[in-house]
């Protein structure tokens, strides 16, 4: 008979992790890199030999943040640069005013921890940083409070700016920093649309107030993470449908070179709010939108607007003029695009906070392959609730 191990045992076995393997690689070459030109850069700045090699064990679990968790708040350059040269300090200190060996040891990371949470550099490694100073032996004692500039300083540093280069290198975002709140489109007061719905930063913030506790993830990774959770609960409520699933696939277009009259009329005539601007590989490189001709008459008021409009409409009879002519010299520059093959879920949010009327959709050549608007999106959203609803329910609404 097969004997399964006790519930309790299956309980401290920690679960698989979401990593994959590309980025294990990443974070092991990283820490090799990092840890191997921190060494010998150390040695030639002290004058030793590879032999005499002067590296802090404690940079290894530096390397382990820095490399492998660079979005960590214990992983930021702070952290690690405030957190490392307080220990020391401590550390060397409480050796020299200590004479027991174990009560300096404890006291010195008992010391390092709250100054660590007082000055916001908590960096766990650098516990081991405080024991190094007290229990590193003749060596490090002998070196008294140089011992916080060589080795400490110094190894500190290079790991730092190998872990500048590496996770910039490899497309991790580092120094992670807080990013700034969205804009509001109309710079009004009001939150965007997507964060009048759900959770707020405030209700987070209440609930981590509340949890009391040191998380190893920033504030905006665990609010972006939450609201990819929605955007994924989403997607699985509504079903699968893509922008080339709603899109507008008959799309009227300009070039850069199109009169502004023509560009209007045609506006006009088929009753759209705005035109593409592509290039011969049609690309997209612009748009504009009716907002963008009004952007270019400079109105004192509302009191001849139509006028103006015209004069700025009609063509120029000589070459130098100080007038816009054509469509590229109005249009709006860079495009915020979508693929055929974004999510409906990803568009809702995309075009509800940025204040988006019209989105061009692109294929995987980035060709206008057709248009979303506003419009597009809510007729998509009402069919697919009704859907859900199912007949009955549908009916009765």
């Amino acid at each position: 008979m097969k004997l399964s191990p006790p519930l309790w045992l299956l309980n401290l076995y920690p679960a698989t992790t979401s990593v994959n393997n590309a980025e294990r690689l990443r974070a092991s070459l990283g820490a090799l890199i990092g840890i191997a030109l921190t060494g010998w850069l150390s040695t030639q700045a002290m004058g030793l030999t590879l032999a005499a090699a002067w590296l802090i064990a404690p940079m290894g679990a530096s390397a382990v943040l820095l490399f492998a968790q660079p979005a960590s708040p214990l992983a930021q350059p702070w952290s690690i640069t405030g957190g490392n040269l307080l220990a020391a300090a401590i550390g060397v200190s409480c050796a020299k005013l200590i004479p027991m060996p174990v009560a300096a040891a404890a006291l010195a990371i008992s010391l390092s921890i709250a100054a660590m949470f007082w000055l916001r550099c908590l960096h766990p490694p650098s516990g081991a940083v405080a024991l190094t100073a007290v229990l590193g032996g003749p060596q490090i004692h002998a070196a008294g409070y140089g011992f916080v500039a060589n080795p400490v300083a110094l190894n500190t540093a290079l790991l730092l700016l190998a872990a500048l280069i590496y996770n910039k290198a490899t497309g991790r975002r580092y120094p992670h920093t807080q990013r700034a709140d969205a804009p509001h489109p109309h710079q009004t007061s009001d939150a965007i649309p997507t964060a009048r719905l759900g959770f707020t930063p405030e209700d987070l913030q209440t609930v981590l107030k509340d949890y009391n506790q040191v998380l190893d993830v920033s504030f905006d990774d665990l609010e972006a993470l939450f609201h990819r959770t929605e955007t994924q609960a989403f997607r699985r409520r509504f079903g699968a449908k893509q922008c080339s699933d709603i899109m507008s696939k008959d799309v009227l277009s300009s070039e850069f070179s199109t009169e502004l009259a023509e560009a209007w009329h045609s506006m006009h005539t088929h009753q759209v709010q705005a035109l593409p601007v592509l290039d011969r590989a049609r690309r997209v490189i612009g748009i504009v939108t009716r907002s963008s001709f009004l952007r270019q008459i400079d109105d004192h008021g509302y009191p001849g607007l139509s006028t103006r409009l015209r004069a700025l409409l009609r063509r120029t009879p000589h070459t130098h003029s100080s007038k816009a002519e054509v469509v590229g010299q109005i249009m709006a520059t860079p495009v915020t695009t979508a693929f055929d093959s974004t999510p409906l879920g990803e568009l809702v949010s995309l075009m509800a906070d940025a204040g988006l009327h019209h989105i061009p959709v692109v294929n995987a050549q980035r060709r206008l392959v057709g248009m979303v608007t506003q419009t597009d999106v809510m007729a998509a959203l009402y069919e697919t609730s009704l859907a859900h609803l199912g007949p009955a329910n549908a009916t009765a609404h």
